[in-house]
């Protein structure tokens, strides 16, 4: 790897990384570049003694892993002076400072010993004559493994055409460790930091990648010490402008002689000690690229704008108690209010997001969280240890299959999933720079508590396959929040979502499924199906056809497919009633409203059209309202012995192959003759099937419709509404 000089001129963060260590300890200055290369040019230290140039790296280790063997460090540092001693920055420094602060980096974020012994010597296998047979010998198959795998993404140019397999290969050796990706993005940071004396066509190339790729990943990760501090290294390069604006803003609000947040946290220690809470209160100052964002947003700033408070406790339940202090004490900004403690974000970030207002209309953010989440939060994976270590009992059990390993994020383990299955190296980029573009990720709850990440914007197609994989193509609907939905429903943070899966094995996803799948798992598993079935037809085309032919087959009356549905003709013989009807008119001839249908034990009018015919309705028909109110006469009529009966019923259903040949052979199972039928043309996933059908026995009824719901893809079976349409 070719790492970058320093240029003193470069501007830089409004923090580094912050080591999130508990309790608090002193800050520490940027480590002196120049006075750690005098230290490296001295060569290794006597055997057993820590050299002088990684001080640093060992007070910041120590500051988190206080019992840590400091050994491997020591031998690690030899090795890599040793192999680097003569090669030079291109400022002039020795080449051992760059493995020396991408460490001291990772030792802030809180990286165990084995990710900085593997920090230490991750250029030496590209730049030096060292093997990785070499570094496996002295310190073992895991910090080979890492050094093999930064090796490896220092390969990646991600700018070049073969980079998509490249970098497809390298994401694999990363889901096995994510301590891989730790070390590349400290690695990054620190060449970002000195990447001054590069040719600014260069300088853009390399933080358009970091911009793309790298701070996405870093936010994945959860590291977002790392992400924040590259963002404004990217900004002050790609945007000097808006840069050089938001640091005016910056220096001109420390210049303010009121602090309104400062203010505030004294008014919330003030609360928070009455209340006897234990807690700290602290001020955490936006990054350059935060302040850009709230400017853009609300325009003028406020000074409260400037930053956030921090609060850290020591429990789960503390938070909960310091919220309700706040929001009882103080002027909560309702809307404000999030419980990612609950619902832990996809990269393992934990915290109550809440805002105070004054009267003077300061509003400051509130994030209330406990030491360890903080701890998580500034440092993501890093702060979790070995992904080597077994995990504990509650670990195990707690798990959920999101996040099995603790260590390897949920967003992680799909993207290790649909990699296998994406059908090409372009399709894999390509995908996964759409996913890397999802910023913003939601939670949606299964009925039986589990939950799914998915990116903002994900449907129902989107839940079945995050659920499901690949047997997802059964699905036939979703109930959202407990109300029926298409798969095409968009889902909201907190949503409960239930899929429907059909019982067919020939089920299918619909072409239409691209559309509305928002995942990198969705979309290549249908993209699969259909490259494996390239004369499969639409799912619904297939039912109509299927239907037809079913018809055809049983000598039911002929189908019309001229129109937009599919009809049976023929209303058996006129005038024939479909069960007994009894008027009180001598020969008068009784007929049973198509508008309602009423079978016994229905109540019914009847009222006398032309030919001398009596029509019968349900009493709660909209013709009968009609008519009453046109002075129209009503006929008494009642129903006598016979039962047999004719009916209008609404199967409501998700499309799926061969689901009309098995609805109306269930009807037939249940000795309904179909006299007429209509099926709408699908809409959305759904189809409507409207049947009269003639049944020997009205008791027969509620059994019928019962077997036509048991119809996998069914949904609903109702009786025909009232229409309003007269007699």
């Amino acid at each position: 790897m070719s790492a970058e000089a320093t240029n003193p001129a470069t501007p830089g963060p409004v923090a580094g990384p912050v080591a999130p260590a508990v309790p608090r300890r002193k800050a520490r200055a940027r480590i002196d570049l120049r006075r750690l290369g005098r230290a490296a040019l001295l060569g290794p230290a006597s055997r057993g003694r820590l050299p002088d140039a990684i001080g640093h790296v060992v007070d910041a280790h120590r500051a988190h892993h206080p019992e840590a063997d400091l050994e491997p460090l020591r031998r690690a540092y030899v090795l890599a002076e040793s192999s680097h001693r003569g090669q030079m920055r291109k400022s002039g420094e020795p080449y051992i400072t760059h493995p020396l602060a991408v460490t001291l980096i990772l030792a802030e974020l809180g990286a165990e010993t084995t990710t900085l012994t593997a920090s230490l010597l991750h250029d030496t296998v590209e730049d030096t004559d060292v093997t990785l047979d070499q570094v496996g010998e002295q310190f073992g198959a895991e910090v080979r493994f890492l050094v093999d795998g930064v090796t490896k993404l220092e390969k990646v140019d991600y700018g070049a055409a073969a980079e998509p397999e490249t970098f497809r290969k390298m994401l694999v050796a990363t889901g096995n460790d994510v301590r891989v990706m730790s070390i590349k993005l400290a690695d990054r940071l620190h060449n970002m930091r000195t990447l001054g004396v590069m040719r600014p066509e260069k300088q853009a190339r390399i933080a358009k990648v970091t911009r793309d790729v790298l701070i996405p990943l870093a936010e994945r990760l959860g590291v977002q010490a790392l992400k924040t501090e590259l963002e404004d290294l990217v900004f002050a390069i790609l945007h000097p402008e808006e840069y050089e604006h938001t640091r005016e803003l910056i220096v001109g609000n420390v210049a303010r002689a009121d602090d309104p947040l400062a203010e505030m946290a004294d008014e919330m220690r003030k609360v928070l000690r009455e209340a006897d809470i234990q807690a700290e209160v602290l001020i955490r100052p936006r990054h350059f690229v935060s302040v850009h964002r709230v400017s853009r947003k609300r325009g003028r700033l406020r000074g409260s704008d400037f930053g956030r408070l921090l609060v850290l406790v020591n429990e789960d339940a503390d938070c909960y108690g310091v919220l309700g202090e706040l929001h009882t004490c103080m002027t909560p900004v309702v809307s404000e209010f999030k419980d990612f403690i609950a619902v832990p974000k996809f990269n393992l970030y934990q915290s109550l997001h809440t805002a105070v207002a004054r009267a003077d209309g300061q509003v400051a953010e509130v994030l209330i969280r406990t030491h360890q989440m903080h701890k998580v939060a500034e440092a993501g994976v890093v702060a979790l240890g070995n992904p080597y270590a077994h995990p504990s009992e509650e670990q195990a059990a707690s798990s959920d299959g999101e996040r099995a390993d603790p260590t390897r994020p949920g967003w992680l383990s799909r993207l290790l999933d649909w990699q296998e299955a994406a059908p090409d190296p372009d399709t894999f980029w390509s995908t996964l720079r759409e996913d890397l573009a999802q910023d913003r990720e939601i939670t949606v709850f299964r009925p039986d508590g589990g939950a799914l990440g998915l990116p903002e914007g994900a449907t129902c197609v989107d839940a079945a396959y995050a659920q499901y994989g690949e047997d997802a193509h059964a699905c036939i609907g979703a109930r959202v929040n407990g109300r029926l939905a298409t798969l095409s429903t968009v889902l909201r943070d907190g949503d409960t979502v239930q899929l429907l899966m059909g019982q067919d094995p020939a089920s299918e996803p619909s072409r239409e499924w691209l559309d509305h799948a928002h995942t990198a798992a969705a979309r290549i598993a249908i993209q699969r199906w259909l490259a494996t079935h390239p004369q499969q037809g639409e799912a619904a085309e297939e039912s109509v056809t299927q239907f037809r032919s079913s018809v055809e087959e049983s000598g039911s009356p002929s189908v019309d497919a001229d129109g937009p549905a599919v009809r049976l003709a023929g209303e058996g013989p006129l005038g024939r009633p479909a069960a007994s009807v009894l008027v009180d008119r001598p020969g008068a001839t009784v007929r049973l409203a198509g508008c309602c249908t009423p079978v016994p034990p229905d109540e019914v009018t009847g009222f006398s059209v032309r030919g001398g015919v009596v029509t019968v309705h349900r009493v709660e028909c909209a013709a009968v309202a009609r008519m009453k109110s046109a002075g129209r006469a009503e006929v008494d009529v009642r129903w006598g012995d016979t039962t047999e009966c004719r009916v209008t019923l609404v199967a409501e259903s998700f499309v799926r192959p061969h689901l009309l040949a098995d609805l109306t052979e269930a009807m037939a199972l249940e000795g309904a003759e179909i006299v007429s039928a209509t099926v709408e043309p699908p809409t959305q996933q759904r189809v409507r099937h409207t049947y009269t059908v003639q049944l020997p026995d009205a008791a027969l009824l509620p059994g019928l419709m019962r077997a036509m719901r048991n119809v996998a893809g069914v949904y609903d079976v109702t009786r025909a509404q009232p229409q309003t349409q007269g007699a």
